[in-house]
C-alpha cells in the first residue's frame, strides 16, 4: 500500500482500543487523512475477517505526528540532531529516564548527548521513546511541509 508501520497499540477499558499509527514508505511525502481512511479500510477489512479482538473496539488509525514515538533503530539514525525522550526498562548509568539531543546510532546503541556527556543506551533497553516537540523540530515539520 505504499505505508510503514510504525505502531500498534491495544488500549483496554470500557470499550478497547486498537490504535495503529502508519506513515507514508516515502518519508518526504507527508501522511493525509485520505491515507489515514485508506488504511483504515484496508485493516477493518481484514480484521472482520480474522476477528482477532474479541467484543467491540475501536479502530484508530493516525499518523505518528510531529513528536513521533521512535520504535526503530532506524528512527533514532533518521532523527539524529532532534531532541528526545527516552525511558529504559533498566537502569542505564544510574538512570532510567533521559531527555537530549539524539546524535545518532552506534551498532546496537542510541547515542543521546544529555547535559554535555554522551550516553550510549542498548536498543534493546529502550522502552519507549519519543520526539520532544522544539522549535527545530517544528522548523523542520515546515521545510518538509512546503517542499
Amino acid at each position: 500500500m505504499g505505508f510503514e508501520l510504525v505502531r500498534v497499540q491495544l488500549y483496554g477499558g470500557g470499550r478497547p482500543r486498537l490504535q495503529v499509527m502508519a506513515e507514508p514508505a516515502d518519508p518526504d511525502r507527508p501522511m493525509t487523512v485520505e491515507d489515514c481512511a485508506e488504511i483504515s479500510h484496508a485493516i477493518s477489512a481484514v480484521l472482520d475477517v480474522a476477528d482477532p479482538i474479541a467484543g467491540s473496539y475501536v479502530l484508530e488509525v493516525s499518523s505518528p505526528g510531529i513528536d513521533r514515538p521512535l520504535v526503530k533503530l532506524a528512527d533514532f539514525a533518521r532523527f539524529a540532531g532532534f531532541e528526545a525522550r527516552v525511558e529504559t526498562r533498566e537502569a542505564v548509568d544510574g538512570r532510567r529516564r533521559f531527555r537530549g539531543l539524539l546524535r545518532g546510532v552506534r551498532g546496537e546503541r542510541v547515542l543521546l548527548a544529555v547535559d554535555g556527556e554522551e550516553i550510549e543506551i542498548p536498543f534493546a533497553l529502550i522502552q519507549r521513546a519519543k520526539l520532544v516537540l522544539t522549535e527545530a523540530l517544528l522548523a523542520a515539520a515546515q521545510r518538509q511541509s512546503e517542499e
